[in-house]
């Protein structure tokens, strides 16, 4: 398991390499929904998402070979592994799913890492990064199911609660699990942690469900973000051990939860990283009376039209 010593450590590895992001707080009044919000803005990130955290301690742990690096993604920690490549002087291979937007294509692209695209999903993906690190040796960096990984994700956590350390409840989305899996190691029973997932590729929920992991559908609106087939191992002993509320938001609720981010704080938020405030705006979760609530905004690689639209 992953321990706060071990998120500490990685908060001190990469601090030369991203970004402290902000924490901005609404009154009852500002938000319009009857109770204050906290929200980390994650998006602000390098390479606009918390995937970077992840990428450069699994990078910075490990003696990375002349083969380099290899991951798969549906986008963000494509873009994450391969600038993090980029900066520490190391070849990357990232593989993508057929269903990666074209923009986040481009930016991994324009980081000199080769880009193979292919499977219509994101399992398809990661079995040939796994088959081509077997090939060539690379380090295989894993979107969530790596210890280094959530240790880095981790450190969102201690940075919320360093900056808001007032939080009773704290509201993250899930896909594999490695932003939960990181968080929720950091924080362990200091406050309840509700994940939010989109009712078309609810990871957690199947697995809390089944009592293990199990595959899922995949698709829907964030399914390039959020499109994990089924949570990873690491995070499902995090989510046994501690425990979170698993709510599920249909794609029209997410894509008004990126309008009300735009109309209230003029944040763009790509579907995954809106998907945490939808189950707030739906109501999926209410929080209970009294309640100091932080709300991980966590992604913003999107084409800012598609909130409109």
């Amino acid at each position: 398991m992953v321990t706060q010593d071990d998120i500490r450590a990685a908060a001190a590895r990469i601090a030369p390499h991203v970004r402290r992001t902000p924490v901005i707080r609404l009154s009852a009044k500002d938000t319009g929904l009857g109770f204050p919000l906290a929200f980390k803005l994650e998006q602000l990130q390098v390479t606009g998402s918390f995937k970077p955290r992840g990428a450069f301690n699994r990078m910075l742990s490990a003696s990375v070979p002349a083969a380099g690096v290899v991951a798969a993604s549906g986008g963000n920690h494509g873009i994450a592994v391969a600038h993090a490549a980029k900066v520490l002087g190391v070849k990357a291979e990232i593989f993508v799913p057929e269903i990666t937007p074209e923009a986040k294509r481009a930016r991994i692209a324009a980081t000199g890492a080769t880009l193979t695209v292919g499977g219509a999903a994101y399992d398809q993906a990661r079995r040939a990064s796994e088959a081509r690190a077997a090939e060539t040796g690379a380090l295989i960096v894993h979107a969530y199911d790596q210890a280094e990984v959530l240790a880095g994700q981790g450190t969102v956590g201690l940075e919320f609660e360093e900056d808001a350390p007032e939080l009773t409840h704290l509201i993250v989305a899930a896909g594999g699990g490695g932003l939960y899996g990181g968080i929720a190691s950091w924080y362990r029973d200091r406050l309840d942690m509700v994940v939010a997932e989109p009712d078309e590729c609810p990871t957690l929920l199947a697995a809390g469900l089944a009592g293990q992991p199990v595959d899922v559908p995949s698709g829907g609106i964030a399914a390039d973000s959020l499109g994990a087939r089924r949570v990873g191992a690491l995070p499902y002993e995090v989510l046994m051990s501690v425990g979170a509320r698993v709510v599920v938001v249909k794609d029209e609720i997410i894509r008004d939860a990126q309008r009300w981010l735009w109309d209230r704080l003029r944040v763009v938020a790509e579907p995954g990283g809106a998907t945490a405030f939808a189950a707030l705006l739906s109501g999926a979760w209410a929080p209970p009376e009294g309640a100091e609530v932080g709300v991980l905004v966590c992604g913003a690689n999107c084409d800012p039209a598609s909130i409109l639209g």
